[in-house]
């Protein structure tokens, strides 16, 4: 499915003609002129991190421009786009479409939807295609993108709401793991909305200081930004008030943000800027930066000790299922990490719902990671105490899932359990329990609530993990089919 653009023809042009002449007019404008108010610093070389205004192009195309202009043709395989909501009310939750890719007039592009279950293994994900329909934060860059980049990288769109400070972070966790050098990052914001239909009208309803101040406002907002200063700008935003649509998705890529990244401000314009009638007016900003960001790193599992693993879980689960003997292939790769001893639990998941079908594991590693994954993704299958036996009408409609786990370290207090990266184990007066990794970020939980369900699956009370409570924490490597 196609999730075609609601705003072409209205929001920006609605034929690719006309599109491509309205770019190639801001470009010779473009040259012809100086950077607008408020330009900063030396852009970074090959900057991967654009700042963009998402109003219609009439009146922030050109200062978007500025920005999407500095990618042309560069080499990126994914975009990954924050953008916040303007008519959906989203708590804790990264909104994807569940479309297999966008479209405009300048053609379609790919959902990079395996990407997107990565992030959901360490994030709370949702699909809604009617919110992404709806909202024109994330659409109205598409174009832009595909002007600058062609079309040949795919797109990672979320929408975004409020946070939790928890959710916020583990959020924050998962987008800085994920992100890697072939990633193109974009932040959807306008900046200052001035007027009384904004309930913003601190310095009054006429004269030339009213942008001037509120210029002013927005410059020291980004002054946060280019420090990397997260929690600098989401105090300011409390204090100032300032009208800032997409603070929320800017304050999750501060978060992220590693040490080396620099953001320099491009252009400043605001809507009102041709007839002076600064009485209501809207603020934009375009910016790009250049972040080093660590990636995922050196896996311990490659993609072919990945695929192995998952084919011998699924071929044990089924022969277990339809009552034949099984025996494994060889494993084509000597001395690999599937001979390591290592904890592993096996998921079974409904592949259309999602619903959970069957989960068992073992945490030390007292074997072969191979012989773990096997045995385990039987019990999955048949000794779940929670379901009857999986059937063999069934198999076809699961999804196998493999979580490798690092050998549990004690902590020395719950509050060092950090939620999206550590699963965790939680024991007292002979009753344990424990969660995978991956299960905080699946509901959308904070700490206290994911040690809570914590306790209540260990037969104690909701608030038993507060006292008394010995806890360990571990990592995964988690991959489905």
């Amino acid at each position: 499915m196609t999730l075609e653009s609601t705003i072409a023809g209205s929001w920006y042009p609605g034929t690719e003609r006309e599109i491509r002449a309205l770019a190639d007019k801001w470009e010779k404008e473009i040259a012809s002129e100086k950077a607008a108010d408020g330009a900063a610093a030396a852009v970074p070389e090959k900057p991967n991190t654009l700042l963009l205004p998402h109003a219609g192009w009439a009146y922030s195309g050109k200062i978007a421009w500025r920005a999407v202009r500095l990618v042309r043709g560069a080499k990126f395989k994914r975009v990954v786009v924050l953008a916040p909501s303007h008519r959906a009310w989203i708590e804790n939750r990264l909104v994807a479409p569940e479309a297999e890719a966008v479209s405009t007039p300048l053609g379609k592009i790919a959902v990079d939807r395996e990407w997107l279950d990565r992030l959901a293994l360490m994030a709370p994900v949702v699909r809604h295609n009617r919110i992404h329909a709806a909202e024109h934060s994330a659409q109205i860059e598409y174009p832009l993108l595909q002007l600058a980049l062609g079309n040949g990288f795919t797109v990672v769109p979320l929408v975004i709401g409020s946070f939790g400070s928890d959710q916020m972070a583990m959020c924050a966790r998962a987008l800085a793991r994920m992100i890697d050098e072939k990633t193109l990052l974009v932040l959807s914001s306008d900046f200052t909305h001035y007027g009384k239909d904004f309930s913003y009208v601190p310095y009054g309803t006429s004269g030339d200081d009213v942008r001037t101040k509120v210029a002013s406002v927005d410059g020291e907002a980004f002054s946060f930004m280019a420090r990397r200063d997260a929690e600098g700008f989401a105090a300011f935003v409390k204090k100032t008030g300032a009208t800032i649509c997409g603070h929320i998705p800017i304050e999750l890529a501060l978060r992220a943000f590693p040490e080396k990244a620099t953001l320099a401000r491009l252009a400043y314009a605001t809507s009102s800027d041709a007839d002076r009638d600064f009485s209501r007016f809207v603020c934009y900003t375009a910016a790009a930066g250049r972040v080093e960001w660590p990636g995922e790193g050196k896996l311990v599992l490659d993609a072919e000790a990945r695929a192995y693993l998952l084919r011998v879980a699924r071929e044990s689960m089924e022969c277990a299922v339809k009552g034949v003997p099984y025996s494994r292939s060889p494993f084509s790769v000597s001395n690999s990490p599937i001979t390591t001893k290592m904890g592993a639990f096996v998921t079974l998941n409904d592949r259309t719902t999602g619903a959970l079908r069957g989960c068992i594991g073992e945490i030390l590693p007292m074997r072969a990671l191979v012989d773990a994954v096997i045995e385990r993704a039987v019990d999955s299958a048949l000794h779940d105490p929670r379901f009857m036996p999986v059937t063999e009408r069934e198999l076809a409609g699961l999804r196998v899932e493999v979580s490798a786990l690092t050998p549990p370290k004690p902590v020395s207090s719950w509050r060092d359990i950090v939620l999206g990266r550590d699963g965790m184990t939680l024991e007292k007066n002979g009753a344990f329990a424990v969660f995978l990794p991956q299960v905080a970020p699946e509901q959308g939980w904070d700490l206290e609530t994911t040690l809570s369900y914590l306790s209540r699956k260990a037969g104690l009370s909701a608030d038993a993990w507060r006292s008394g409570a010995k806890f360990e924490t571990f990592q995964a490597e988690v991959f489905h089919e």
